[in-house]
């Protein structure tokens, strides 16, 4: 593999140092440009009438299948101005995926069905399905304003009563779902749903909630768009196609009715049916209000998405969006089939799976693939990190050492990160601590960045005998306290985003003899990974910290229906999130100050949850709850394989789990060239 080029070194040196840099060297490069995204253009003054659609939905109209386009779209679009030029209908976004547990993957492509969205820094609100929104003053009370003579995708209308059926006769259906979500609570109590009109909703809570705007925005349950009944529990919203899905509940006819329908259609019962039937991923029959729609199930070898006839968006010449005609992702085997295939320029737009570490071949074959590579630093502190889980009961002895701080410490400092930069960052990532980057305001400080997390064998030698962990075998390896067997640890990793995670955490384990630790790596199907995740087995984890949002995902548990987030101990998330009533309390007096803080910053203004947030963060980087490896590059969905005739795609997007890239780019408005 060639020397890395000068200049990309140059640039990861700017951000390593916490500017969001801009330089000759990143110009000169092409890869790394600019945050930029269309404009979204609020004023009605300036909002064209709906005269252009597809070549295909005009024919649709002529044939009699489909009303006037200006029917279809709302009279209160959203209204786009292309990135660079107006767009020309046709093509086939072509793209990779790995199987039905990549589902994450298409909603990223269908974000456009989320309330509220985020600009093009992934700092400030911006309107997406919902036109705007109000926060009352006194924080209780948040209100939606959706948009006049919106459609689902079969044509029907899209309003409060969507909201209100979701909330009344799903969230709230212990039969449907089983836990309701943390985002909808304050102080343990929950939050409701209010129609105002036909195109207004309020959410209301009997406490201040400042931060619920954020949460909508986010990338959580109830900021994720519509509800998708998962068989694992997480349940998006919040709202769902109610004169679609009424017919598979029992309020709407009987048990008996709903069982028989769910029975005949092969399911044990109507709930099981209910889920199905809710998922646009398998069933093509859901009506949805993304940019594109299921054609083609999750489960076959060619998941494919066609055109929204009813779209919501149009671009500044009246042009109903998207200009794409389809979305086709084919089945990968594995990570490294997916990177040899963006290699060969089988693929349109690809940044998820694509391994940094091959950015020099990318970069050979970029013009005999008929492609561009993108770099997009992400704002995460660490693309991997170790979990801890802290709620980990199964092993007295473990868990006695995961609950003691300079047990993590001492792990944090027996990792050579700088080895790991080279190996698998190309000696381009940062190493860092799990804190977000200087540019995010919930940032604690540069002062924190490198806390813990600079090799230093003798000290991390030090700290584990202190602790009581001095008698080793004959092979130097620290041995358990109960038993005198080998003390050993398991970390277990997911076969998903980053294809090296495998090797980094044998790499991990290798550095980790030189102060006599154990550990050995097991590699899991996504969807087992996960289910050992909810039933805290695992030990210890090798992933993401994911963003911005990381403060609220992946540094304290909160989410117990999100496993990807709770790595770290779903039975404390649980016992966050009742208030004490379920889960398991956490040993640690930092973490329940954590979660002290957390709740409190719920009720505070902005001004005050920046600096309430970068409390957290300290106790978070200084406990070391999640050990932080490298980060604050392009490793994380950042390495982007561009067709050389996509238009309209940004020079650098937002990466972060709440800017959900790819759809950060809005690809709604790119267009193939002729």
């Amino acid at each position: 593999m060639r020397k890395t080029p000068i200049w990309l070194a140059a640039a990861f040196a700017l951000l390593a140092a916490g500017a969001n840099a801009q330089n000759s060297a990143f110009e000169q490069s092409g890869l790394v440009g600019k945050l930029e995204a269309p404009d979204i253009i609020t004023d009605p003054a300036k909002w064209p009438k709906p005269v252009g659609e597809a070549p295909q939905l005009a024919a649709r109209v002529k044939e009699g299948k489909l009303p006037p386009v200006a029917e279809r779209v709302p009279s209160e679009p959203l209204v786009l101005k292309p990135l660079h030029s107006i767009g020309r209908y046709g093509g086939t976004w072509r793209r990779g995926f790995l199987g039905r547990g990549d589902g994450e993957n298409g909603n990223r492509i269908r974000a456009a069905d989320k309330l509220l969205y985020w600009d093009a820094s992934g700092t400030k609100i911006v309107p997406s399905v919902a036109k705007g929104y109000e926060l009352s003053a006194d924080g209780k009370k948040t209100t939606l304003f959706l948009r006049k003579g919106m459609k689902w995708s079969d044509g029907s209308p899209f309003t409060a009563d969507d909201f209100m059926f979701w909330y009344e006769d799903m969230y709230q259906n212990k039969e449907i779902v089983s836990a309701p979500a943390p985002e909808m609570a304050v102080n343990g109590k929950q939050g409701r749903i209010v129609k105002i009109d036909e195109t207004t909703i309020a959410f209301e809570f009997d406490a201040p909630n400042f931060l619920f705007p954020r949460l909508i925005a986010g990338d959580t349950q109830v900021g994720g768009g519509q509800s998708r009944l998962q068989s694992d529990g997480r349940e998006l919203g919040p709202y769902a196609p109610a004169h679609y899905l009424k017919q598979f509940l029992p309020k709407y006819s009987s048990v008996e009715a709903v069982t028989a329908k769910a029975k005949a259609a092969g399911y044990n019962n109507w709930v099981e049916h209910l889920k199905f039937r809710s998922d646009w991923q398998l069933n093509a029959e859901v009506p949805t209000i993304a940019a594109w729609v299921m054609t083609s199930a999750i489960n076959t070898q060619s998941w494919v998405l066609e055109r929204n006839p009813y779209y919501y968006a149009i671009d500044t010449a009246g042009n109903q969006l998207p200009y794409i005609d389809k979305v086709q992702l084919t089945l990968a085997e594995n990570p490294e089939v997916i990177n040899l295939r963006a290699i060969a320029g089988e693929y349109d737009y690809m940044e998820r799976f694509i391994d940094l570490a091959k950015l020099p071949v990318f970069l050979e074959n970029a013009a005999r693939g008929g492609y561009r590579v993108r770099l997009d630093p992400g704002f995460n502190g660490s693309d991997s990190q170790l979990y801890v889980n802290l709620a980990f009961k199964q092993d007295p002895e473990l868990r006695k050492w995961f609950q003691m701080a300079d047990f993590r410490r001492a792990l944090a400092l027996g990792i050579d990160r700088g080895q790991l930069n080279d190996a698998f960052w190309l000696g381009l990532g940062v190493i860092s601590t799990p804190m977000p980057a200087a540019i995010i305001p919930e940032s604690p400080g540069e002062d924190y960045r490198l806390r813990w997390a600079t090799l230093d064998v003798k000290k991390a030698n030090a700290m584990l005998d202190a602790i009581g962990l001095s008698k080793k075998d004959a092979d130097g390896f620290r041995l358990r306290t109960d038993n005198g067997q080998r003390l050993r640890i398991q970390i277990d990793v997911a076969q998903t985003l980053t294809p090296t995670w495998p090797q980094q955490a044998e790499m991990i384990i290798q550095q980790w003899k030189a102060i006599g630790i154990w550990a050995d790596a097991k590699l899991f199907e996504r969807s087992l990974f996960y289910t050992r995740i909810r039933n805290d087995d695992h030990q210890m984890t090798i992933f993401s910290n994911n963003g911005s949002e990381a403060l609220f995902l992946y540094t304290a548990p909160v989410l117990p229906n999100d496993p990807q987030s709770s790595q770290g101990g779903v039975g404390h998330a649980k016992w966050y999130v009742s208030n004490g009533e379920q889960g398991l309390k956490p040993e640690s007096p930092e973490m329940l100050k954590a979660y002290d803080l957390l709740r409190s910053a719920v009720s505070a203004p902005e001004n005050q949850r920046d600096k309430i947030a970068q409390e957290i963060w300290k106790l978070a980087v200084d406990q070391v709850w999640t050990i932080g490896l490298v980060g604050l590059s392009p490793t994380y969905m950042g390495t982007r394989v561009v067709n050389l005739k996509l238009e309209n795609v940004p020079e650098r997007v937002c990466v972060s789990q709440h800017c959900r890239t790819p759809w950060s780019a809005r690809p709604d408005q790119w267009y193939f060239k002729p």
